[in-house]
């Protein structure tokens, strides 16, 4: 395999995080943040730790039932196979092993399923989850105490509130790293993490391996590394500032699972020779509503710069959002609007790409459930509605609408690759506003170990679908049950 070469001055910036690269796996990293409304397991003395807290086992089993209807054609007139009720299985088991306060050892396997689909049971093939028979989730050796740690082997990883690096749980097979990650607590709030890391690509028929220890010359190579520090010593707010670096040797293979990065539609790069080398820029801050007296706050802001498939790329993200918790009243109130953008590509034909790339994410939760759009090429306003009447309940009202930023560039899903519509001409020349999507969810909790979620999705398709082919709204429904010990 042969080194990689630098080609840009953000190069540079990820020398320190890529001498940690010297085995198999990635870090689980630092803050994370559940998005609401997804269920949450609070976990209490876990009964299945022996040897005095030395050796410790994790069960978790998901079962999800959903129903999709137009949600990739918007075409009533169409009985497409991706119109579809599908079962999905998801099981995991770890273990643990902690000899002494300054070593540790994890394994965790993990077995994904899906039934009765009339889609191929092929992963990411239209759209399906497919099969992943029994494979390594994670698997890791961690060194240190818990002030400062460099943890090496399969792990997962997941940033903030993971716009950008995530867990993608709600995807069946979820997302792991091979890497390595030194953690560096520099108080009790402030803390300082370095990554090196390459994604895990799902093979449903051999060992799940990493995109640059496959040693498959024809994938990627790509190495994601990053520097990543917070803070919450400014009370009462979370700040974070990182610096992310993503260097792909070749371009994409289309059957590689995992954040996969692409030129704009239409544009002349994406030749499997075409280098890809940039950094990713940003900041986060986050209000803490019991430190505000019931108001909340958060806002995050990414800047791009380096290349895509050779194209000299430059572009930006901006989220930015704020609400209330009506901390006293009954059912425990909360409204919360926000504001997402990201830009796109205005001009497919030259040697530019103003495309932001939406790296590794848990986009599920961001940008409406029914998983149509990403961080990408994007104006997205929205307003959420959370009540709790009952203290095991949690009820949930989301609207989100869209919007391109420009019709030069394409519509993304939650994937970050797929494309709604071919970038044609007319579709360069349809309106912007692709749609509103309304979610509803329920989540009921009657114990800490079992959590049970069902909802229903509506999106309200847009003139940008009906300019460009058939313009039909789509639903979404679903049924989860969740198990964790």
């Amino acid at each position: 395999m042969t080194a990689l070469t630098m080609r840009n001055p953000f190069t540079a910036i990820r020398l320190l995080p890529l001498l940690l690269l010297t085995g198999t796996g990635l870090a689980l990293a630092g803050p994370m943040t559940a998005p609401p409304p997804a269920p949450v397991v609070t976990k209490e003395a876990n009964p299945l730790c022996f040897l005095d807290g030395k050796l410790c086992f994790d069960i978790q089993d998901r079962l999800r039932f959903e129903i999709r209807e137009n949600n990739f054609d918007f075409d009533d007139s169409v009985d497409s196979v991706t119109d579809d009720s599908f079962l999905l299985q998801r099981f995991r088991i770890g273990a643990a092993f902690k000899p002494v306060d300054w070593l540790k050892f994890y394994a965790q396997g993990q077995d994904a399923r899906e039934f009765f689909s009339e889609r191929p049971n092929i992963p990411g093939a239209m759209g399906a989850e497919g099969d992943d028979t029994f494979d390594l989730r994670q698997g890791y050796i961690q060194l240190g105490p818990k002030a400062w740690n460099l943890t090496v082997g399969r792990q997962t990883l997941a940033y903030g509130d993971e716009r950008l690096i995530g867990l993608s749980e709600w995807n069946n097979f979820a997302r792991s790293f091979d890497a390595a990650k030194l953690h560096l607590e520099l108080s009790k709030t402030t803390s300082l993490d370095l990554f090196a890391s390459t994604v895990v690509v799902i093979d449903r028929h051999s060992y799940n391996q990493s995109d640059l220890f496959n040693g498959n010359e024809l994938h990627r190579d790509m190495v994601f590394s990053g520097i990543y520090f917070t803070t919450g010593a400014i009370e009462p707010v979370t700040l974070d500032l990182y610096v992310l670096g993503l260097d792909q040797k070749r371009g994409n293979n289309a059957n590689l699972e995992g954040a996969l990065l692409l030129p704009p539609a239409g544009a002349a790069g994406g030749n499997f020779n075409d280098r890809t080398d940039f950094a990713t820029f940003g900041t986060r801050i986050k209000g803490d509503p019991k430190k505000l007296g019931g108001f909340e706050f958060d806002g995050e802001f990414a800047l791009q710069a380096g290349t895509v498939a050779d194209l000299d790329l430059f572009a930006g993200a901006v989220h930015v959002g704020g609400g209330y918790n009506f901390l006293n009243c009954p059912w425990k109130p909360r409204i919360f609007a926000e504001y997402n953008f990201a830009s796109g590509d205005d001009d497919p034909t030259d040697d530019d790409d103003g495309t932001f790339q939406n790296l590794f994410p848990s986009n599920h939760p961001r940008y409406g459930f029914m998983d149509l759009f990403s961080w990408q090429n994007i104006h997205n306003p929205a307003i959420d509605f959370r009540v709790k009447p009952h203290e095991k309940l949690t009820v949930d009202v989301w609207a989100n609408a869209f919007w391109l930023v420009t019709t030069d560039d394409a519509w993304y899903k939650a994937n970050g690759l797929a494309r709604t519509r071919p970038l044609t001409p007319l579709a360069r020349m349809a309106s912007n506003y692709a749609g509103t999507e309304i979610d509803l969810t329920f989540t009921y909790q009657p114990v800490k170990f079992f959590a049970f979620q069902a909802g229903y999705s509506h999106f309200f398709a847009g003139d940008y679908l009906s300019d460009t082919g058939p313009g039909d709204d789509a639903d979404f429904g679903y049924v989860q049950a969740l198990v964790t010990f």
